[in-house]
C-alpha cells in the first residue's frame, strides 16, 4: 500500500497533500511575516516595531508560560501554553510537536548524540546504584521517605499555624481555603515538599475587573504582612509571579522546608458543586482564550486532583515517591543552550504511576522494584502513553469528545479536567525516554525480570 506524503507548514503546523497546496497556503497566510525574537511571534514585516509595544493581554503569557514549575494544580497553565510545541533551545512556538522537533534538528543541530550529552545527569547518591530490593528499601527509608511519628505531627501543627496566619494576613475575606501539593497528598519526599494554598472569596460569577485586581493586589499585601509576623524570619520569599505568591517555609526548628505557593480568586464552584455546574466550568475552560482567566478558573478543581492522588494506597504512594526522586536525581540541569527545556511535572508522573498500578490490577502489596521498572519501561515507549479516566466526565461529554479527537501522544488527560493533557507541559519526552532507558541498565535492575502482576510490561 502506498503511503501518502504530507507537506508540513513550519509556521503553523498545518499539513497539505501537495507542495503546491503548501505554497498557496504560505502565500495566503504567512507571506510578508517575520519572526519577532523579543515576543517570539510571527508578525507582519512592516509592523514589528509596533508589535513590540507592551500589551496587557500578552504580558503574563510571555513571562509566565515557561517558568511556572511548582504549583500543584499544574493544569491551570496547560490550556494556553502548550510547552510541548515550544523549542527547548530558543523558545519559539510551533503548531505541532513534529514541526518543533524538525526545527530543533535543522536550526540547533539537536541530534541523538547531542540529546544523549544534554539529558542524563545521575546523582552520585542515586537509588539506581542500589543492588536489589532490600538495599532499595533501606535507601528509600534513609533518603526519600519523609519524617514520621512525632516529627510529622509537629510539622503538621506548624503548617496548620502557617495556614491560619495566611488567612488572617490576607486583606480580602476568604470564604473558603483549599490546599494541594505533595505534602497534602502524602507524596512528599525529604527533598521535595510542596504546599499549594488557594484563597477563595465568595462572589457572583459576573465579578468585575476591579474585584479580580483586588485579589491580585491582596497577594502583594500578604507578602508584606507575612514578613512582619513572628514567622517572618522563617519565610524566604521567592520570585513574584503575576498570579501567585511563592516562598519557602522553614519548619520544625529549621530541620526541613516546604515550598509554598498561594493564589487567590473567587469561588467558581463552591464546596459542593452540581454536575451541571462542573460541566459549565469545563465548557468555559475549553472555550477560554484568556490564559490568566483559564488558570484562575481551574483552581476550583484542585480538591478533586488532590483527592485522586491522595486516595492511593500506601504502597502506591511509596512508588510515586521513588519516581519523583528519579526525576530529581537522574537528569542534567539545563544549560544556556537548552534553557527552555521542560521536564514532566511531578503531577504527570503521579498520574502515570497510578495508571501503571491500575494496569497491574491494583495490588495492595507489591515489589517497589517491579513497579519502578514498569513505569520506566513505559517512559521508554512514551509515544504509546494514552491514558484517560472517566470518573469526573463521561465518554460522550462534548468537551471530552473534542479534546480526544485532537489528542497527540503522549497523552494523559487530567482525571478531573477534560480540557488538559498533562503531558503538554514537557518538551523533552525524548530525553525522558533516553534517561529511562539508561536507568534500566543500572545495577538496581541487573538480572531483574517481570513478575506477576507486572507481566504485561514484557510487551514493552
Amino acid at each position: 500500500m502506498w503511503a501518502l506524503k504530507s507537506y508540513n507548514c513550519e509556521h503553523c503546523g498545518s499539513d497539505f497533500i501537495s507542495g503546491r497546496a503548501l505554497k498557496y497556503h504560505f502565500q495566503q497566510k504567512h507571506l510578508g511575516e517575520v519572526h519577532h525574537e523579543k515576543c517570539d511571534q510571527d508578525v507582519l514585516r512592516e509592523t514589528p516595531q509596533r508589535h513590540s509595544e507592551p500589551t496587557r493581554d500578552r504580558s503574563t503569557m510571555e513571562t509566565h508560560k515557561l517558568h511556572w514549575e511548582n504549583l500543584e494544580e499544574r493544569n491551570v497553565k496547560y490550556m494556553a501554553t502548550k510547552i510541548s510545541k515550544t523549542c527547548r533551545m530558543c523558545s519559539r512556538h510551533f503548531g505541532t510537536v513534529l514541526s518543533r522537533e524538525n526545527h530543533e534538528i535543522r536550526e540547533h543541530h539537536f541530534t541523538a548524540r547531542k540529546r544523549a550529552q544534554m539529558s542524563a545527569g545521575f546523582s552520585p547518591h542515586n537509588m539506581l546504584e542500589c543492588k536489589g530490593p532490600q538495599e532499595l528499601r533501606r535507601f528509600a527509608d534513609r533518603h526519600i521517605c519523609p519524617a514520621s511519628g512525632s516529627q510529622r505531627a509537629a510539622c503538621a501543627a506548624e503548617v496548620g499555624a502557617l495556614l491560619q496566619l495566611i488567612q488572617e494576613s490576607f486583606p480580602v475575606p476568604a470564604s473558603r481555603v483549599i490546599q494541594g501539593g505533595s505534602y497534602v497528598k502524602g507524596t512528599d519526599t525529604q527533598g521535595s515538599s510542596e504546599i499549594d494554598i488557594v484563597l477563595l472569596s465568595k462572589a457572583s460569577a459576573d465579578v468585575n475587573h476591579y474585584f479580580k485586581k483586588q485579589l491580585r493586589d491582596g497577594l502583594e499585601t500578604l507578602r508584606e504582612n507575612l514578613k512582619r509576623t513572628a514567622y517572618g524570619n522563617r519565610i524566604l520569599m521567592g520570585r513574584r509571579t503575576p498570579l501567585s505568591l511563592r516562598f519557602s517555609f522553614l519548619c520544625t526548628e529549621s530541620l526541613h522546608s516546604h515550598s509554598v505557593e498561594i493564589m487567590a480568586y473567587y469561588d467558581v464552584l463552591g464546596p459542593t458543586p452540581s454536575t451541571d455546574l462542573k460541566r459549565h466550568l469545563y465548557r468555559k475552560l475549553y472555550l477560554c482564550e484568556d490564559s490568566d482567566e483559564a488558570q484562575l478558573c481551574a483552581l476550583g478543581l484542585l480538591p478533586y486532583q488532590v483527592d485522586f492522588v491522595k486516595a492511593s494506597v500506601v504502597r502506591l504512594k511509596e512508588l510515586i515517591r521513588l519516581m519523583i526522586h528519579w526525576l530529581q536525581t537522574s537528569f542534567a540541569g539545563p544549560t544556556e543552550e537548552n534553557k527552555f527545556r521542560r521536564l514532566p511535572s511531578s503531577y504527570s508522573l503521579e498520574l502515570l504511576t497510578i495508571y501503571i498500578w491500575e494496569r497491574a490490577e491494583k495490588p495492595l502489596s507489591f515489589s517497589l522494584l517491579q513497579g519502578l521498572r514498569a513505569v520506566l519501561k513505559l517512559l521508554v515507549q512514551y509515544v504509546d502513553i494514552d491514558v484517560v479516566w472517566h470518573r469526573h466526565y463521561h465518554r460522550k461529554f462534548p468537551v471530552f469528545v473534542k479534546v480526544n479527537q485532537k489528542r497527540t501522544r503522549p497523552f494523559i488527560l487530567d482525571p478531573v479536567n477534560p480540557t488538559v493533557n498533562v503531558c503538554d507541559t514537557c518538551n523533552a519526552w525524548d530525553e525522558v525516554a533516553h534517561v529511562a532507558k539508561l536507568s534500566l541498565r543500572k545495577p538496581l535492575f541487573s538480572g531483574v525480570r517481570a513478575e506477576p502482576p507486572w507481566l504485561f510490561t514484557d510487551a514493552w
